[in-house]
């Protein structure tokens, strides 16, 4: 398919904010109506990272919330790290579920989106009807994987960025260049035009917004933030692009005694942003796992 054919019809979204604690608000986007589906987004993204897929499960009759997560672009921005701890980004979306007037939800969650996606489903398992996770290893896997040498190594950013001050100092350097570079390891190039880059550098000159990305990655050392890790009974299916170079094929799979009724579906030709090399492989998958059962 052409891009075109993944084109957002940006005149169907609806912008708003939702208050999910005291003095916290998000920003999201949503459109369609029915089944709620929650898409989030992971490092350094915002609800734009969803553009090619918010058309495709609205036309298959899914309503479609998007919240720039907290941290990020319109969204709010707390000074406190610990305000970054997995249990708050967690309880963001439970909020943002209720705020919408739903119970339940189905939820997906790419890179650090799918680091809340799996904590979503340990801590709130009553809010879900089925997860999808996209490049994003479960907890267990991704602790166990970092005793590697060669995952220790593919990961080395997340323990630049507990340095305090020169990692937002760096991704700020010639406007951005380490970031707008990350996305030049695509697959393809039509994963990312210069519109959509132009898009991304204006959200990361949001004051505070590298701040608060690099906040997520240092609330993970913060002790008593962390969601434990417990068994998660829903649906689950995986969608992992087997080219990524931050993250091993062997983290896709979760371990069977914690996550039951997982699949895993692997795409060959995709890198770590998988959502925009291969939309159709991904829409199709994820229209087909929310619509069955």
């Amino acid at each position: 398919m052409s891009p075109a054919s993944f084109a957002l019809d940006e005149s169907s979204l609806t912008h708003a904010y939702a208050e999910v604690e005291p003095g916290v608000k998000l920003h999201y986007v949503e459109a369609g109506h029915g089944p709620l589906v929650v898409l989030l987004h992971g490092f350094p993204e915002l609800w734009y990272a969803w553009r090619k897929q918010i058309g495709a499960l609205v036309a298959a009759g899914f309503r479609v919330v998007v919240p720039d997560q907290r941290g990020y672009n319109l969204s709010d921005k707390p000074e406190d790290v610990r305000a970054y701890g997995m249990k708050r980004l967690v309880d963001d979306i439970a909020a943002l579920v209720r705020d919408r007037g739903e119970e339940r939800a189905f939820v997906v969650g790419h890179d650090w989106g799918a680091g809340v996606a799996w904590a979503f489903a340990m801590r709130h398992p009553g809010m879900l009807r089925k997860l999808a996770i996209l490049n994003g290893p479960h907890p267990e896997r991704m602790i166990s994987g970092l005793r590697s040498f060669e995952q220790l190594a593919k990961s080395w950013y997340m323990f630049f960025f507990q340095v305090p001050l020169l990692p937002e100092a760096v991704l700020r350097l010639d406007d951005y260049a380490i970031m707008r570079k990350s996305f030049e390891g695509a697959a393809n190039a039509e994963a990312f035009t210069r519109d959509d880059i132009a898009r991304y550098v204006t959200a990361w000159r949001q004051p505070r917004a590298v701040e608060g990305g690099v906040a997520w990655y240092r609330a993970m050392f913060r002790p008593g933030t962390a969601v434990p890790i417990t068994k998660v009974e829903a649906p689950v299916l995986v969608l992992w692009g087997e080219q990524d170079p931050h993250l091993g094929r062997e983290l896709a799979t979760p371990k069977a005694d914690l996550v039951p009724n997982a699949k895993v579906v692997f795409v060959p030709e995709a890198t770590h942003w998988i959502q925009h090399e291969a939309p159709a492989k991904v829409n199709d998958e994820l229209v087909a796992f929310f619509s069955e059962g």
